[in-house]
C-alpha cells in the first residue's frame, strides 16, 4: 500500500524526534506535520487528548504517522476515526532512540535501575535536579529530600541518549550537572548514542505498509490503540 495512491500522509509527533523524521520524510511527502512539546509527557492524559485532538482536526481520511510509543499510557485510547494510525511499538521514547525493543531491554538486562535523560527531557525541564529544586521551593529542603529519595533511590544509573553525538555534546554538561545531584543514590554516569532505525524504518512503513513487522503497530479505521497491544510482539 503506497500512500502516494492511496491515503494522504499526515505526521503528529514528538518534538524530540523532529530532526530525525525531517531527515527521512522526502520533502513535500506530507500533507501536514506537526510537532507536538516534550512536556506533555508529564501528564499522560494530557498528552491522550492533545495527540486526539489533532487527528480530530483531519477531516480528509489519512495515514497518520504517530512519532510516539505508549509513554506511560499516554496513547492508550487514542481513536483512529476515518483514518490509518502508524504507531512504533515501543515504550517510550528510549527504546526508539536506542534504534529498537530488543536494544532497549538489552540495557534493561543490563542495568535496570536505568534513569535515562534524553534531549526531550532536558529541554522541557524534565529532570531529577529540576524537580528537586521545584520541591525544594514548594516544601523545603529537608522534605524534597525525603520526596526525592522516595523517588529515586532505587535507581544505580543515570544515561544520557541521543541520537547524534552533536546531541550528546549539547546536552552533556546539562546531565553531567543532574548526574552530579544523583550521586546522592549512588548512580553513575553513562552516555549512548542511540540509531536512527526505528525512525527510519517507521518511514519506510509509511510509505508501504505491507513492508509492517512486529515492531510496529497499525490501528485501521475506526480502531483504538490499546495498551495490550504493545506487549510482546
Amino acid at each position: 500500500m503506497s500512500t502516494s495512491e492511496s491515503l494522504p500522509l499526515v505526521v503528529i509527533a514528538c518534538k524530540v524526534f523532529q530532526g530525525l523524521l525531517e531527515a527521512y520524510l522526502p520533502e513535500d511527502v506530507a500533507a501536514s506535520t506537526t510537532f507536538k512539546d516534550y512536556g506533555l509527557h508529564r501528564v499522560p492524559s494530557k498528552l491522550t487528548w492533545s495527540v486526539q485532538d489533532e487527528i480530530d482536526r483531519i477531516e480528509q481520511p489519512s495515514l497518520i504517522l504517530l512519532g510516539y510509543g505508549l509513554c506511560g499510557n499516554g496513547l492508550r485510547g487514542v481513536k483512529s476515526r476515518q483514518h490509518t494510525l502508524v504507531i512504533p511499538r515501543a515504550d517510550d521514547c528510549i527504546a526508539i532512540l536506542l534504534g529498537s525493543r530488543e536494544a532497549y531491554l538489552e540495557e534493561f538486562e543490563s542495568e535496570p535501575g536505568t534513569y535515562y535523560l534524553t534531549k526531550g527531557w532536558l529541554e522541557s525541564g524534565s529532570d531529577p535536579l529540576k524537580e528537586y529544586n521545584e520541591y525544594l521551593e514548594t516544601y523545603g529542603q529537608e522534605e524534597a529530600l525525603w520526596l526525592m529519595d522516595q523517588q529515586y533511590q532505587h535507581y544505580k544509573r543515570l544515561v544520557l541518549v541521543a541520537h547524534s553525538r552533536a546531541d550528546l555534546d549539547a546536552f552533556r554538561s546539562q546531565a553531567q550537572a543532574v548526574a552530579k545531584f544523583c550521586e546522592r543514590w549512588d548512580m553513575h554516569y553513562e552516555e549512548k548514542l542511540g540509531s536512527d532505525r526505528f525512525i527510519a524504518r517507521l518511514v519506510e512503513i509509511a510509505s508501504s505498509l505491507d513492508k509492517d513487522d512486529k515492531d510496529f503497530l497499525i490501528v485501521p479505521p475506526g480502531g483504538e490503540i490499546r495498551q495490550e497491544d504493545f506487549i510482546g510482539g
